[in-house]
């Protein structure tokens, strides 16, 4: 499974991002997928996920503020990110669980300015 993040950028607090991911392979294959971020100094934790049936999980610092949604037809699942913080600055991680396997995509920088 290949996976292409994109949509990272440089943002004012307050403002908005949507980060995409584009997997090469039928999402309904995929167990869950989701994002992680890192950001300088810190371990990856992750943000959000979306498994099969649709349940979602959200990390509490994002709650209320990001969603995670999908496009079946076109492989994709997608990050709204808003009301976003200086704390949110990472490099995000595209990710997918196939059974015991974890694929991850490049990171996409999110920068948010105060």
């Amino acid at each position: 499974v290949q996976l292409q993040a994109s949509g990272g950028g440089l943002v004012q607090a307050g403002g908005s991002l949507r980060l995409s991911c584009a997997a090469s392979t039928s999402i309904f294959s995929i167990n869950y997928m989701g994002w992680y971020r890192q950001a300088p100094g810190k371990q990856r934790e992750l943000v959000a996920s979306m498994f099969t049936g649709g349940t979602t999980y959200y990390a509490d610092s994002v709650k209320g503020r990001f969603t995670i949604s999908r496009d079946n037809p076109k492989n994709m699942v997608y990050l709204e990110m808003d009301s976003l913080k200086p704390e949110d600055t990472a490099v995000y991680y595209c990710y997918a669980r196939v059974r015991v396997d974890t694929y991850w995509g490049q990171g996409t920088q999110v920068t948010v300015s105060s």
